[in-house]
């Protein structure tokens, strides 16, 4: 047996080694980039940490429930140490990080809304869905769609879901690819794609074993490289009290995080519709939810969820001086000059205002923070995938066992779709705000309805999202490049309506067109 477990941990060691190394070969023989060589010597060492780690804990995965609930839930026995770890590293993700310091730097306090909207989603996740959700013992957020809809719809709704993890992985990768190319001197494209190799290799062995115990290690490497990070850039801008006085001056009223006319002008709806995006659409995710069913029981998950809201708030205020000093600095009397674009903003303060050695640790800290998020979110989409859409729909009789090494393939397919779509990538804030903006729309009022409105059917679901998919496409997005089709004033909050259309269609369609009432949910023996 210990033969058995040398074996299995040596061979996942010397594919990462194969890795770096071919990785390594190639910026010295095919790229005209100036690599800092011992800077990618030190994040070699923190990859092969990682991945150690992440394949020690697939060995505890095959010793424990080596089938589908092993392989999405840890077989429910997360501590609730390491689910706090785990909840809070999934969600202070490198967009998380760089979209914060992009915005701060770029927009005004005022914009920064993620940090404490995602925060409070957690709150809100945790006093109102996270009880019910395990005492029902689902193995997906989106079980209680096909009790309540039907298998069909189902796999209609997982569309928003996939697209919302999609566009979280890759604004993430894109993240670590902006820090790895101002750092370390590696082009975007090879950054990004050594990193979502790594971090997809060592998900597929473990599951989310493997994603909880490496999402301990990064998350202290993340909050300890942001500590060290924060006093030297202060030191270009006078320390904070003269940073804060810049940068009021600077912003005026869009300093404050507090929102108001003066500071918003023409934005003042626009901004509440992103605050409620944030807030409720940051509620109907896999990754959230796949940690609540993985407790040990209902009030770890409760607990978990709301002390990990407190850590994203806690883990905001480092970005949030960086790009203060970003936004402050007198970059003209740098040799390198401001950062090229709002997504440099962190990468440009790790190299150039603080010294090298701090500059690899703060590389490490942002490398922490997008694994610790592509993880989980490449191994969420591939469990609602396998789980809801392929087994009731393609292969209803598809063992236990089966079902695992389904999730393991699918974690690679969406790894690399992630990956592509990060290729295209130009503003990390961007995107991140388009991965809830779906989610909130179509998502959330169909979740909601399905746990607390027992009326709610397929038919009412269908129009639901029927009718916010046209409210919600209608108004355009710039990221995507969708031209608006339907004439909303300008600052009117359309997301919202989209929202609120559906899921009051969904109570009013359910109830003119009732259907027989769906069994009672087919999770609820106590643990």
């Amino acid at each position: 047996m210990a033969d058995q477990q040398s074996g299995g941990t040596l061979r996942p060691l010397l594919f990462l080694g194969a890795l770096l190394a071919a990785a390594g070969g190639y910026l010295y023989v095919f790229t005209d980039e100036q690599v800092h060589w011992p800077a990618f010597g030190s994040m070699a060492l923190f990859y092969a940490i990682v991945y150690y780690i992440g394949a020690r804990a697939a060995g505890k995965r095959r010793e424990g429930d080596n089938g589908a609930e092993g392989m999405m839930l840890a077989g429910r026995n997360l501590p609730l140490y390491v689910a706090i770890f785990t909840m809070s590293a999934t969600w202070v993700g490198g967009g998380f990080i760089n979209g914060t310091a992009e915005y701060t730097a770029t927009q005004g306090l005022v914009w920064v809304q993620a940090p404490w909207g995602y925060a409070l989603s957690l709150v809100i996740g945790g006093l109102f869905f996270a009880r019910t959700m395990r005492r029902r013992r689902y193995r997906t957020m989106l079980d209680p769609l096909t009790e309540r809809y039907g298998t069909k719809l189902t796999a209609v709704l997982f569309l928003p879901a996939l697209t919302g993890e999609l566009f979280w992985t890759a604004a993430i990768l894109t993240a670590l690819g902006a820090t790895f190319g101002t750092v370390l001197g590696i082009d975007l494209e090879t950054a990004i794609l050594l990193s979502a190799t790594i971090a997809v290799a060592y998900t597929a062995l473990g599951g989310l074993w493997a994603v909880a115990m490496t999402d301990v290690v990064q998350l202290l490497i993340l909050f300890v490289g942001l500590a060290m990070i924060v006093p030297f850039a202060l030191a270009y801008t006078g320390g904070l009290s003269a940073t804060y006085a810049a940068y009021t001056e600077k912003f005026g009223a869009a300093a404050s995080l507090l929102p108001s006319r003066a500071a918003l002008g023409s934005s003042y709806w626009t901004w509440w519709d992103y605050a409620l995006l944030l807030v409720f659409g940051g509620i109907p995710w896999q990754v959230y939810f796949q940690r609540v069913l993985a407790a040990r029981d209902e009030d770890t998950a409760v607990r978990l969820s709301l002390i990990a809201g407190v850590v994203c708030l806690l883990a905001a205020v480092a970005p949030v001086l960086i790009g203060m000093v970003s936004a402050t600095v007198d970059w003209t009397a740098l040799p390198a000059g401001p950062p090229p674009d709002a997504s440099a903003t962190l990468p440009w303060v790790v190299r150039y205002l603080t010294n090298p050695v701090v500059a690899v640790v703060g590389l490490g800290a942002v490398a922490a923070a997008v694994m610790s998020s592509v993880d989980s979110s490449v191994l969420s989409a591939s469990s609602m995938g396998v789980w809801n859409v392929y087994r009731p729909l393609v292969d209803p009789g598809l063992p236990d066992g089966k079902i695992a090494k389904f999730i393991q393939r699918t974690i690679w397919i969406v790894g690399t779709a992630a990956t592509l779509i990060a290729f295209q990538v130009k503003s990390v804030y961007a995107l991140w705000f388009l991965c809830s903006d779906f989610v909130y729309c179509l998502l959330f009022p169909a979740l909601v309805c399905a746990l607390y409105d027992t009326h709610a059917n397929k038919y009412g679901a269908l129009a639901g999202f029927l009718l916010a998919a046209f409210l919600r496409f209608g108004g355009g997005d710039d990221t995507l490049g969708l031209p608006a089709y339907l004439p909303y004033p300008a600052d009117f909050p359309f997301r919202t309506l989209a929202m609120v259309s559906g899921l009051l269609s969904i109570v009013l369609v359910s109830r003119f067109v009732p259907t027989e009432a769906p069994p009672a949910p087919a999770y609820t023996s106590p643990d």
